[in-house]
């Protein structure tokens, strides 16, 4: 399979208007325009009965102590460990792409509703997709004006004191079920760990991104 994006460059630089957060001069940070970036595929297998998708930050530092802390750095050779930005299963294999902010458009404070999305139309047929948490909601949980259940895709806000850029990993799985081996409510982690046993093939490909001027000024 072959997976692949117009709004970004492979290896590249992810446009600000696909993150949750841009760089501010004044403010360090401020929330963007948040919309999912565009996403296309093919040489999807024969025998494949649904296809999912997921997104996830695999720089997120593994401690929190520093973070976004005047006059501290988060070290680049802090540990690392993945941040799930987006979960999008039951794709029916006869959907080739996704549009750039057909499923995230601004930055929705306490999260955007799931798991169920709208329909998608192909072919005239209706198609019901659904979405997993991402990480924001631990991540947001102690703040009152924001915290909530956040599921679909919500983009990129790394430290702005981080001297890593962080990489966004986007991976498309085929799968041997129509339905995929979750109900309800379920994370990034549980769904990956659901994956295994149903994989016929998958294709990545990624961007970086960073809210630490020094860092962008190098990328």
């Amino acid at each position: 399979m072959r997976l692949w994006s117009d709004s970004f460059t492979e290896g590249g630089v992810l446009p600000a208007e696909c993150a949750f957060a841009c760089v501010d001069p004044a403010r360090r940070m401020r929330l963007a325009a948040n919309r999912n970036p565009h996403l296309a595929w093919d040489d999807v297998p024969a025998a494949t009965h649904s296809l999912a998708l997921f997104c996830r930050d695999v720089d997120a530092p593994v401690s929190t102590e520093h973070i976004n802390q005047p006059g501290q750095h988060v070290p680049a050779n802090l540990p690392r460990v993945d941040f799930y930005h987006w979960i999008l299963v039951d794709i029916p294999p006869e959907l080739h792409a996704v549009g750039e902010g057909r499923f995230s458009e601004l930055v929705t404070p306490h999260g955007k509703g799931g798991p169920l999305v709208p329909f998608m139309v192909k072919n005239g047929i209706e198609h019901q997709l659904r979405q997993g948490l991402n990480d924001y909601t631990t991540w947001l949980a102690g703040d009152p004006d924001m915290a909530g259940e956040y599921y679909g895709y919500d983009g990129p806000c790394p430290p702005w004191n981080d001297e890593r850029p962080h990489a966004y990993v986007f991976t498309l799985y085929a799968l041997d079920t129509s339905r995929f081996p979750l109900e309800g409510r379920f994370t990034g982690a549980q769904a990956r760990q659901a994956l295994r046993g149903h994989i016929l093939d998958e294709a990545q490909t990624f961007c970086v991104y960073s809210l630490n001027p020094q860092v962008v000024a190098g990328l």
